[in-house]
């Protein structure tokens, strides 16, 4: 842990001293991560103030024998400069030369990193509508690549890289240096890549995925009912044939890798059709660099029939009107709340790092791999399986410390799953 009261000194030197575990983090993220294999193109989209971080991560996909590296890069700055001076409508199309290469390099077999390192307040005061408009186009219009994303066909990774804007959101009121360094130790911390050995950390942390998945599987519960004392009282089915996945995932081809660095989730699409009741968020959701905070939602028939937030309501509206889907859940991931990520008491303002920290439920799309046979299936068939069906996803956060979650089998029988926040078996 590392010490809140540094000078900015402290912290080059603390900088220096964790360069090795740095470039440990990336030959994590390429050989575990995105599990790059010889001959493949590498596609990094990375914020342009981690370039130093992104051009060690394409050393250590070379050194793993890449065939190739596209880097792709992202400005937080320019990207307000478009919504501020753009008009909605051009959002509503991804431009042809966009679609072209996504699309090229997912069929060409490209495995993809994502750096997460954006300014969780970047696009604060944009209008929500411009941000869903992009990013439901990207997802409807090119095609390849979201397929080969959503049915896992190529191998993809997602893994924060500290940037200043983020780490003095995180880390306020102190140099910006020294929260830079601050995050580094805790994103470190998070994807178990402070160690000697992240690497067979990482194997170990699947084999405490694989007993839980086991026992989820075997039950194969028809319904999961949630009830907490903050007023969290809803149930959800579950289709005929659901697989509940976490950790490290397979091409359908039998390429592994983990598509989150950190991850402490398993998974499952419910049937999205059968959700009743109401949820409140445990966790505030950043969306587009928009917060939305204590908010609530109450489903009727798999469906948000109202909802409401005491911060960011127009968002939360902005993701529940991006279309039909957008109000039914796509996916139920269960945590612990005795994770790395938790016990660190720290709001990332990331969906990566702050959905970990909880039980979370997703608006939106479900997952192929959460349905037997689900990589041999359209979006269409899927559907018709009770597997959602939208252009967006979105996870929020809903788990407390006094969470309790029961699991009801085909014969009624009730099994506690998680007490308080935490699986009924620790």
């Amino acid at each position: 842990m590392i010490r809140s009261d540094l000078t900015v000194e402290d912290a080059r030197a603390g900088m220096k001293a964790l360069a090795p575990s740095i470039e440990g983090y990336a030959r994590l993220i390429v050989r575990t991560g995105a599990h790059v294999k010889p001959g493949q193109e590498v596609v990094v989209q990375a914020p342009v103030e981690a370039a130093p971080f992104a051009r060690t991560l394409t050393a250590q996909a070379y050194e793993a024998g890449a065939g190739h590296v596209t880097v792709i890069w992202g400005d937080d700055a320019l990207t307000r400069l478009e919504y501020e001076n753009v008009e909605t409508a051009y959002f509503e199309t991804v431009p042809e030369w966009k679609r072209v290469q996504l699309d090229s390099l997912a069929e060409a077999g490209a495995c993809f990193i994502f750096l997460e390192g954006s300014d969780p307040s970047a696009l604060v005061g944009i209008d929500p509508a411009k941000p869903a408009a992009a990013g439901k186009a990207r997802n409807m219009q090119c095609r390849r690549f979201r397929r080969g994303l959503d049915y896992n066909i190529n191998p993809w990774c997602i893994a924060g890289v500290p940037t200043a804007a983020w780490a003095e959101r995180v880390f306020p009121g102190i140099p910006g240096e020294v929260a830079v360094y601050r995050l580094w130790g805790a994103v470190l911390s998070a994807a178990r890549a402070d160690g000697e050995d992240p690497e067979s950390s990482w194997e170990l942390h699947n084999a405490t995925f694989e007993k839980n998945l086991r026992f989820l599987n075997e039950h194969h519960f028809k319904e999961l009912r949630y009830r907490a004392g903050n007023g969290t009282d809803f149930s959800v089915g579950l289709t005929d044939r659901h697989l509940w996945a976490g950790g490290c995932c397979e091409t359908p081809d039998g390429h592994s890798f983990f598509p989150n660095m950190p991850t402490e989730e398993v998974f499952t699409s419910p049937d999205c059709e059968t959700t009743e009741g109401i949820v409140y968020s445990a966790i505030p959701l950043i969306h587009h660099g928009n917060k939305v905070d204590r908010f609530w939602m109450r489903f009727e028939k798999g469906s948000v029939v109202d909802f409401g937030a005491e911060q960011g309501y127009e968002t939360l509206r902005s993701i529940l009107d991006t279309d039909e889907g957008a109000r039914r859940l796509g996916e139920v991931a269960l945590i612990s709340k005795n994770t790395p990520i938790r016990e660190s008491e720290t709001l990332f303002y990331s969906t990566l790092y702050d959905e970990n920290a909880s039980c979370h439920l997703a608006l939106g799309i479900g997952f192929a791999e959460c349905y037997e046979g689900g990589y041999d299936m359209t979006v269409e068939e899927l559907r018709e399986h009770g597997v959602n069906s939208s252009s967006t996803h979105v996870d929020f956060m809903i788990g407390t410390d006094d969470l309790n979650i029961t699991g009801v089998c085909d014969d009624g029988i009730e099994v506690p799953v998680f007490v308080n926040g935490q699986w009924g078996w620790e």
